[in-house]
């Protein structure tokens, strides 16, 4: 777990302060505001030096690339709808803000209105997965589908070799079922491996498919969040993003890939998790048991904000 990550709860002292409409002093909201740029700054630094010196990181440049928040997005701090900044002009000029009569600074309720159709997909969606029991039996096999049969698809990863080689890698493949449920991790998978997935999730039809024990649902606990700002507090967004972090590192320890002497920070160099094995198997669903845990109480406070943002939107 990262030490540094709050502690996750329901209970989001955030979205207390916006149900209440509440007014946050110029000392008090600029303070929040530092301090959530220090906790961005640790990953976020590192990822624009590594930029500049033009050098790639396997694992942790994922978030930065794959989703589509870029990180001044992330650095910035958003109180949340129903939150009134006093002396805040900085914020009147941005997308959703807008200057009150008092002087104090605020999403614009008419920006909730717009939003209204995002924010009742999310719910829907949010809603559905929570619904479900985790499933802890794909055992991170969507990644080893997406390199079945490498000699003749190619690696997507090309500057990685795979660990077993092209043909254990496939044997892996071939001889253990493949349940994978997240339409944009099947949707990377070989023409070959495919047919081997025992579900058929489409971009139509994530409500049906989506569950909690699926590493990629976890790690779009943050898209869905950022997708949310500047509606719901920079607090609940970088709990999420925390969380995807982590959960990053655990998708490619378990991946097909040979990441060896891959410095992970403060979780030390990577080792595999080698799930072509009995233990390996145990240990990457445990792993994924934590992660759903701790992505449950996440989930259920984007849930209360989007079921307090319409209630907002339809008064």
């Amino acid at each position: 777990m990262n030490p540094h990550a709050p502690a996750d709860s329901a209970v989001d002292p955030a979205a207390a302060t916006a149900a209440t409409g509440g007014l946050l002093t110029a000392a008090a909201w600029r303070a929040r505001a530092a301090a959530h740029a220090a906790r961005v700054d640790r990953y976020v630094v590192p990822h624009l030096e590594r930029r500049e010196a033009g050098v790639k990181h396997p694992v942790f440049d994922f978030l930065f690339t794959y989703y589509s928040h870029r990180p001044a997005q992330l650095r910035q701090w958003h109180p949340g709808a129903g939150v009134v900044l006093e002396d805040g002009g900085e914020y009147a000029g941005l997308k959703g803000y807008s200057l009150r009569a008092d002087g104090g600074v605020a999403v614009d309720p008419a920006f909730v209105v717009e939003r209204r159709g995002l924010i009742e997909q999310l719910h829907r969606l949010l809603v559905a997965t929570a619904g479900r029991a985790p499933q802890l039996g794909c055992f991170g096999l969507h990644e080893w589908a997406m390199v079945h049969r490498s000699a003749e698809h190619g690696v997507r990863h090309d500057a990685w070799p795979l660990r077993l080689g092209a043909e254990g890698t496939d044997a892996v493949v071939e001889n253990h079922r493949i349940a994978c449920s997240h339409f944009d991790a099947f949707r990377f998978f070989t023409p070959t491996a495919v047919s081997l997935n025992t579900l058929s999730p489409g971009r139509d039809d994530r409500e049906a498919f989506e569950q909690p024990g699926c590493l990629h649902a976890g790690m779009d606990l943050y898209k869905h969040a950022f997708r949310l700002s500047p509606l719901i507090c920079s607090d609940l967004v970088m709990d999420a993003f925390e969380l995807a972090w982590e959960i990053r590192i655990m998708d490619m320890r378990a991946a097909p890939y040979d990441f060896g002497g891959v410095d992970l920070g403060e979780h030390g160099t990577w080792t595999p998790i080698r799930i072509e094995t009995p233990q390996g198997r145990r240990d990457y669903a445990e792993a994924q048991r934590g992660f759903a845990e701790r992505g449950a109480p996440i989930r259920a406070r984007l849930v209360a904000a989007c079921e307090r943002l319409l209630r907002s939107a339809n008064t």
